[in-house]
């Protein structure tokens, strides 16, 4: 009796702050985007209702890192110094973004300017931190032997600043040329790590061996940032005439149709390696926080079809995009179901 009580003690201590996720805001990043993917197909209940889910989501864990950051700074301190994980840190920044982006589809544009600056700054004082702590300043080389699909979320945060800058520009006369500035300014970053980000992580598959326990969800980010720089550059296209704006207007819409045609060649890729890594490979299919980094990449295609068919007067990728809707949705359903079930299995007493 007294063994089950240490060990489901044990089993409750993951729950607390000092165990948190660097990369749980990945589910405020999966339920946003869906909340704008079901905006766009006009069912409304269920977008103001998903909008709720992920606004309740981010308060609580902000509070939670601020928590961690306080009572537990050393593990706050490990993660940033981990380049396997020390990228994860960026959903923040990311579902900060979201969020505004949801915030700015009903009209709330205070609120969402406020997660646009939030977003901005953390990003920028992130994109300079992390690559820092996490790569460049370790002595242990070499560094790329721990690139992963975590490293692709950097890419997502630099165009969910760009995302919400393009969103907001309409509807800020007097901020206009500064916004379209910060949003061609993140998007162009955004592709240039892009390029920077796959060579390392192919070069790494390629040069170090890859256990299929190592194959994990993140690697589904390199098709969702894909995605979101395809929404970014839809959202850009679609922007008021600006002399930045103008400049690049043509080449964004050219290379948004590009990266659309290059995401979905990945995803059968993706589906592949996950059916190599669970079934050929016997790795068992359990919840964890990453698993969110499968669903906010499968929304974000949706969205991104959405956009890119309006954007660029193109039929048939909005309908592709309206019908992956159904796909998104069900894998956000599916992975709630089974994060509720893992808490519930910590909570009851351990066999």
């Amino acid at each position: 009796m007294a063994s089950m009580t240490r060990t489901r003690g044990t089993a409750l201590r993951r729950l607390t702050p000092e165990h948190l996720s660097p990369g749980c805001f990945a589910f405020v990043m999966a339920t946003g985007i869906l909340s704008i993917g079901a905006a766009q197909r006009g069912w409304d209940a269920p977008s103001a209702a998903l909008l709720v889910v992920a606004g309740v989501g981010y308060a609580l864990l902000v509070v939670l890192n601020a928590w961690r950051l306080v009572a537990y700074r050393r593990a706050y301190g490990k993660d940033f110094h981990d380049s396997s994980t020390a990228f994860l840190v960026f959903t923040f920044v990311a579902a900060t973004d979201v969020l505004a982006a949801c915030l700015s589809g009903i009209g709330a544009l205070a609120p969402a300017g406020v997660l646009l600056a939030v977003g901005a700054v953390s990003w920028l004082l992130l994109g300079y931190a992390v690559p820092w702590t996490a790569v460049l300043g370790r002595a242990e080389r070499p560094v790329t032997a721990h690139a992963n699909g975590t490293w692709f979320i950097w890419v997502v945060a630099a165009q969910s600043v760009a995302v919400v800058a393009a969103t907001l520009e309409p509807d800020v006369p007097g901020g206009r040329n500064a916004l379209a500035m910060l949003a061609v300014f993140a998007w162009s970053i955004g592709i240039a790590l892009y390029v920077a980000v796959a060579i390392l992580v192919v070069y790494r598959m390629l040069a170090f061996p890859l256990a299929p326990e190592q194959f994990q969800p993140p690697y589904w980010v390199s098709m969702g940032a894909i995605a979101i720089t395809i929404v970014a550059g839809s959202r850009i296209v679609e922007m008021e005439s600006t002399p930045m704006v103008d400049a690049v207007r043509g080449l964004v819409a050219g290379a948004s149709v590009v990266l659309w045609c290059f995401a979905t060649w990945l995803i059968p890729v993706l589906f592949a390696a996950g059916v190599w890594r669970h079934w050929l490979k016997g790795v068992p299919l359990r919840y964890s926080p990453t698993l969110w980094s499968i669903v906010f990449p499968l929304g974000m295609y949706a969205v991104a079809g959405m956009y890119l068919g309006r954007a660029d007067q193109l039929p048939i990728v909005a309908r592709i995009g309206e019908l992956w809707t159904w796909v998104a949705l069900a894998a956000w359903a599916a992975t709630s179901l089974a994060m509720v079930a893992s808490w519930a299995s910590v909570l009851r007493s351990p066999r």
